[in-house]
């Protein structure tokens, strides 16, 4: 028997969505920015605009969801560490690499308490403290190469800056895709994405009357 189980609360879901939104509209206006005569969209000017709006966007997004998981408590399960934490990192990384094809059972048993098995932890660990903050300060200085050119000048210039920044979209990119795909290997390939829009997620439970029976 199968029961609706709540696991993302309404904050949980429009701070995914914005982020994941905001993430995509940078993706597509930083490829125009970067290859204006090969990717037309909105057009140059728009295009950074727009860039600069919804990088704006992200980081305050980033900042108020930061807020909301350390006060609700909910930031625990974002950080590693759980005893048995190394093993069950290369029990899912065997799951995703050779299980998922074989139609294995999955090693992690998610719940609203534990809704990130170890490689999703290590994963969010480095986007929200590496590569958000990287892409904040390369865009940030990009930004700035005008404003601020001997401050620029001092760490290289657009030289370095814009090729880690680029790096990083395409770091964002990857995350990206391979993020959309893992969402379908749920029990059905909707299934994640719906739990992400209403908040609940169909779980198997035992039927009472079974049980009595039995």
């Amino acid at each position: 028997m199968k029961k609706a189980v709540k696991f993302y609360t309404f904050h949980e879901r429009v701070w995914h969505w914005i982020q994941a939104f905001t993430i995509i509209i940078l993706i597509i206006t930083g490829m125009e920015i970067q290859s204006p005569q090969s990717f037309h969209l909105l057009g140059f000017q728009l295009a950074i605009v727009t860039h600069n709006v919804f990088a704006g966007l992200l980081l305050f997004n980033a900042v108020m969801g930061l807020f909301y998981f350390l006060t609700s408590g909910m930031m625990k399960q974002y950080i590693p560490g759980e005893s048995g934490f190394f093993i069950k990192a290369v029990l899912q990384a065997r799951y995703y690499l050779f299980g998922i094809f074989r139609g294995e059972p999955h090693p992690m048993e998610t719940t609203p308490e534990h809704k990130l098995n170890p490689l999703q932890k290590l994963t969010y660990l480095m986007i929200l403290n590496v590569l958000l903050p990287l892409q904040v300060i390369t865009g940030v200085l990009i930004w700035g190469a005008q404003r601020w050119p001997e401050a620029v000048a001092k760490i290289g210039g657009l030289a370095v800056l814009v090729p880690i920044h680029a790096l990083g979209s395409w770091l964002f990119l990857a995350f990206t895709i391979m993020h959309i795909y893992l969402t379908t290997t749920g029990e059905t390939p909707t299934a994640n994405i719906k739990a992400m829009i209403t908040g609940y997620h169909e779980e198997e439970v035992p039927d009472e009357k079974q049980e009595a029976k039995s």
